[in-house]
């Protein structure tokens, strides 16, 4: 357990977590040394395909808001460049290191009292979330059943472009992970397209997620949401002309028993199928 020079949320921000399943930290991150360089190599990486294929796109100079600038016109010409930049960036030196960023292993420490955090592999990334685009918008759902590792697992979610009601921000249900684990279906009879993480859908969903309140936080690059692996949330329906980038971080607890039960497999990323791994989930 974090002792209390190390603690970075107060007693009352811990509590609020163990009740909602969620907290909103305002500038948690410091914007021109962790997150503006990130938004920097993106830019660039950006910048490389529209060079690369010889696109008459005009690359206008960086700035942190501007930092996607041009990536529209790239996948309007070839939606394929899209998922080359989506698994590029995910490689940022200043992504990895901000994954492993000793914060996190404090706020871990903190919430869930233990001594022995751990990165989920395979489990963080940057999403970029297109307008209009559904095949990749994530449904309702937890994060436990496709990332396993630990049942009291923490995603640190934060964006990097400013959060509004068009854009789509994170759909939150407010203390959804006090129930425990919802069954899945394996595959979205709305959504056929989907495939893999994206194709889950919750067993009952519409009266499931009508338990709670709903919650949309409009946050700022820079803000943290840190989510229980329980709680029920959704991506939003981006209705811009703007793509929604934002960073996921999955943590996990090697000390707690179903972890350590699984031997703390993963999902999805990690190749497993979830009727290996927690049959009794499946509700097909």
């Amino acid at each position: 357990m974090a002792d209390a020079e190390e603690r970075l949320l107060t007693a009352e921000q811990v509590a609020q977590f163990k009740s909602d399943g969620f907290l909103i930290v305002r500038g948690f991150y410091d914007l021109a040394r962790e997150v503006e360089p990130i938004q920097r190599d993106i830019h660039r990486i950006i910048g490389i395909l529209i060079a690369r294929h010889g696109l008459p796109i005009t690359h206008a100079p960086f700035t942190p808001t501007t930092f996607d600038f041009g990536y529209q016109e790239l996948i309007a010409h070839d939606r394929r460049l899209g998922g080359v930049v989506y698994d590029a960036v995910k490689q940022i030196p200043a992504f990895v290191r901000l994954v492993v960023n000793e914060k996190h292993d404090r706020v871990m420490a903190q919430i869930r009292g233990t001594d022995l955090p751990a990165v989920a592999a395979g489990g963080y990334g940057i999403r970029i979330d297109n307008p209009h685009e559904e095949k990749f918008r994530a449904n309702w759902h937890q994060d436990y059943p496709s990332q396993f590792r630990s049942m009291d697992g923490l995603v640190f979610w934060s964006p990097l472009v400013p959060l509004t009601e068009e854009i789509g921000p994170l759909q939150i249900a407010v203390g959804s992970h006090r129930d425990g684990i919802a069954p899945v279906h394996m595959h979205d009879p709305q959504n056929k397209e989907k495939t893999g993480a994206y194709a889950l859908r919750l067993q009952d969903e519409a009266e499931r997620i009508a338990r709670y309140p709903h919650v949309s936080p409009l946050l700022q690059p820079g803000d943290l949401a840190i989510l229980d692996f329980l709680n029920l949330h959704a991506s939003g329906h981006n209705r811009s002309t703007r793509s929604r980038w934002s960073m996921q971080i999955r943590y996990f607890n090697f000390r707690e028993p179903t972890g350590q039960r699984i031997e703390w497999a993963g999902s999805f990323a990690a190749g497993k199928n979830i009727r290996e791994i927690h049959p009794e989930l499946i509700a097909d």
